[in-house]
């Protein structure tokens, strides 16, 4: 198959909030083929909250760029791979996430820490510096191709249909990275549960309740009404606090079906995308001595904190960001072993759907992803 000079996507060209979710066709010329890179005949690609956040340019980044196309959890079919490519072949099934470059020389990357590396280049909204001197600005997975450098491209395994792969390229990475890398081993080595909880059940919660379960851990969700309740606990979660009930917001103290958790848990990983209402403060009440908080939501407006809140229990507060090409191969082979699978609503690709699937996943309303498919027939 011969690959087009011109890419073709739906763009989002006006961020304002009337047009955010709306999106138009749109041709662009693609980075410049190089001997690592592989073509990639785009099926499916599912919604991450950041695709939302982005088109809104919710985060208000300074350097942000339109037309853009979103989308960074990318499933297709190979169909052109350069000289110096080894691990993949014509045909094959693969996908991208959220990365799409990095310097692979800086000892971020030597480390298996390429996500942090200080020339990360995302899959959309990022700039490529070319080989040849030339800038070009990244742009994703609502569209025919995509060409990534191949240590950015992973083999899915065949158990997974593509909208049930998809959302493991970053919801699935995001929250499987912190919790691999955070875990206190020494209580499993001494045969002891480590209890982790999970703030928040949407794209990323459903992910990280079930990994979570997976790795042998007893597992809690915090979520602020009971609507969610039945579903945390199909998906894997022992308990589910309810964080809305409380007229103060210090829901630990004042309800006293959750007094129960206070200094309890050796990790929380909050996927929580939206700030509001949200007391950081009475949330690291739950943790035990030295316990950590990771956060891995992007709300668009800052979560506030006092000092005096980490004195109590000597928590840790920290980030995570995606997960390593490592971590990436480890997270799949977890998933076929524990028959992990993600909560995702289809919606063939087409203008109308784009929308559609934009607003479903900003304003909450999908249980739990929503994947854009026969994306290779709408834009034949």
């Amino acid at each position: 198959m011969s690959v087009p000079e011109q890419f073709t996507g739906y763009a989002v060209y006006d961020p304002s909030e009337s047009t955010w979710s709306s999106v138009k066709p749109y041709s662009y010329t693609p980075k410049p083929f190089e001997d690592n890179d592989i073509d990639i005949l785009i099926k499916t690609c599912s919604i991450c909250g950041s695709d939302a956040h982005a088109a809104r340019n919710g985060w208000k980044k300074p350097d942000a760029q339109f037309p853009l196309v979103v989308g960074h959890e990318i499933i297709g079919e190979i169909v052109r791979i350069g000289p110096n490519v080894k691990d993949f072949k014509i045909g094959d099934r693969v996908g991208v996430g959220a990365q799409s470059q990095s310097c692979m020389k800086c000892k971020m990357c030597l480390s298996n820490n390429e996500i942090y590396c200080p020339k990360l280049v995302h899959t959309f909204g990022g700039v490529y510096q070319n080989n040849d001197g030339s800038t070009t600005f990244s742009q994703g997975g609502y569209a025919n191709y995509v060409r990534i450098h191949e240590y950015f491209v992973f083999h899915i395994p065949e158990i997974l249909t593509n909208e049930e792969a998809a959302p493991f390229l970053c919801a699935g990475i995001t929250t499987y990275s912190p919790i691999i890398r955070n875990l206190p081993y020494d209580l499993i080595k001494r045969g002891e549960k480590p209890k982790v909880g999970i703030v928040g059940l949407g794209g990323l919660g459903m992910m990280a309740i079930q990994f979570a379960k997976a790795l042998g851990c007893e597992t809690y969700v915090f979520s602020r009404n009971d609507s969610k309740r039945e579903d945390a606990i199909k998906l894997g979660a022992d308990k589910v606090i309810i964080t809305g009930n409380s007229k103060t917001g210090n829901w630990i103290d004042e309800i006293e079906e959750n007094k129960f958790i206070k200094f309890e848990l050796d990790l929380v990983i909050c996927t929580a995308n939206s700030a509001e209402n949200f007391d950081l403060n009475t949330y690291l009440k739950v943790l035990k001595i030295n316990g950590k908080w990771v956060s891995v939501g992007l709300p668009e407006t800052p979560f506030t904190v006092s000092p005096r809140s980490f004195m109590s229990n000597a928590c840790f507060m920290g980030a995570s960001h995606l997960g390593s090409h490592v971590e990436m191969i480890e997270m799949f082979k977890l998933a076929v072993e524990k028959g992990i699978k993600p909560w995702v609503e289809i919606l063939p690709m087409s203008i109308d759907n784009c929308k559609l699937g934009l607003e479903k996943c900003h304003y909450n309303k999908c249980k739990y992803r929503v994947a854009l498919t026969d994306i290779d027939k709408a834009f034949k």
